[in-house]
């Protein structure tokens, strides 16, 4: 069997630059959103992933696993843990023990502002720094004590509408019509606290009236997780539980599973409709050619190779708008911070997510040539040779 030569279906792209720009252009926008929404759920579960420190312990109520904003401990579990448990870390002296507050905040630019931005809180004690070894303070510095002040990650930023770098700071923000000054910007490169707002603890419980506590926070020494959990068993009365943060975070990666799920379906769904759309393009393309097909085939050349001819034009014009979307995403989206309901993402264009990206171009091309080249090659060559 005769195959024409792979310069054919090149320089058949050229024919006609209306339909390549087409091709191009609308396989790049489906791979675009394809990578976006890749890119969305990889920069998720990366979070997620690292938000937890292998050898710390979260200590949390009894019954709030999977969320630690509904848990309430009593404040007194730090001391209690730090005289029971052996074997914490510490450093001179100073246990790796972080009481914490988590919540779900509205916070305001103005007292009267009726647009809440809501972000998770979280109020702290500089101990916090010792359990949470990946944050750095990348401008300003630590809420002086008993003070309105407040810390923001990077990606809270984005949710907050605030100036990025050091023209936030000094920056007014508003919870329970309170004013809070902005002192410093947090990084956490890749975890959850990049979306975070940290308040001092006690300046937290006197605005929120609260004495208890969401979770305590401990690094293990020479103990081990068995130790704290036999610990969290036997101490009936406070009702709490102690579990890996890896191993939280992985519960509260399931609870954010069907968000992924929607966002991939929706990206899927969207890619579907470009990929109808891009149907309707080479249908048109190539029953406009159906007088050039009939001559390939008097000549010897048999409807297998004509297609397959086809089918290398529409996978190469649907691959080069796959590569220009992939320029694009690592030019401009990749590290981009997204916002979405409960809380804020940073996209993560990573070689897995391109190479969705790519197998998608190269499925458009594939899955959209085939029917409207099948339908012009079905026609007898002597009606083919007398089609206008």
């Amino acid at each position: 069997m005769r195959w024409l030569p792979w310069e054919y279906a090149v320089r058949n792209m050229g024919r006609s630059p209306l339909r390549l720009a087409l091709m191009v252009g609308g396989s790049a926008l489906v791979v675009l959103l394809v990578l976006t929404a890749a890119g969305f759920v990889r920069g998720m579960n990366s979070s997620l992933q690292t938000s937890g420190s292998p050898d710390n312990v979260i200590i949390l109520a009894a019954g709030s696993e999977e969320s630690v904003e509904r848990s309430e401990i009593s404040a007194g579990v730090v001391s209690v843990i730090g005289s029971s448990v052996a074997g914490l870390r510490s450093t001179a002296g100073v246990d790796y023990v972080s009481p914490e507050i988590h919540l779900d905040a509205r916070l305001h630019h103005e007292p009267d502002d009726e647009r809440p931005l809501p972000v998770a809180l979280r109020g702290v004690t500089p101990e916090a720094l010792l359990v949470h070894r990946q944050v750095r303070l990348v401008h300003g510095h630590w809420p002086e004590a008993g003070q309105d002040q407040v810390l923001v990650g990077r990606y809270a930023l984005h949710r907050l509408d605030l100036p990025e770098g050091e023209a936030v700071l000094g920056r007014t923000l508003y919870f329970d019509g309170r004013p809070w000054t902005v002192t410093g910007v947090l990084a956490s490169p890749g975890s959850a606290i990049d979306s975070e707002v940290w308040v001092p603890l006690d300046v937290l419980q006197t605005a929120t009236r609260r004495q208890t506590l969401s979770c305590v926070i401990i690094t293990l020494g020479e103990a081990e997780l068995v130790d704290v959990e036999l610990f969290a068993t036997r101490r009936l009365d406070l009702e709490i539980v102690a579990m890996s943060e890896p191993a939280y975070y992985a519960q509260v990666a399931t609870f954010y599973r069907p968000i992924q799920l929607m966002t991939l379906a929706t990206a899927g769904l969207i890619g579907i409709g470009g990929l109808f759309g891009g149907l309707n393009t080479l249908y048109a393309a190539f029953a406009a050619r159906v007088r050039e097909f009939a001559t390939l085939q008097t000549l010897g050349f048999s409807r297998r190779a004509i297609l397959l001819s086809l089918v290398q034009e529409a996978v190469l014009a649907t691959t080069a708008g796959g590569l220009l979307a992939a320029a694009v995403a690592l030019l401009a989206l990749d590290g981009l911070a997204v916002r979405f309901a409960m809380g804020t993402v940073g996209l993560q264009i990573d070689s897995l997510v391109l190479a969705i990206g790519l197998v998608t171009a190269l499925g458009l091309g594939l899955v959209g040539a085939l029917p409207p080249a099948i339908a012009c090659l079905r026609l007898p060559i002597t009606t083919a040779l007398k089609a206008v």
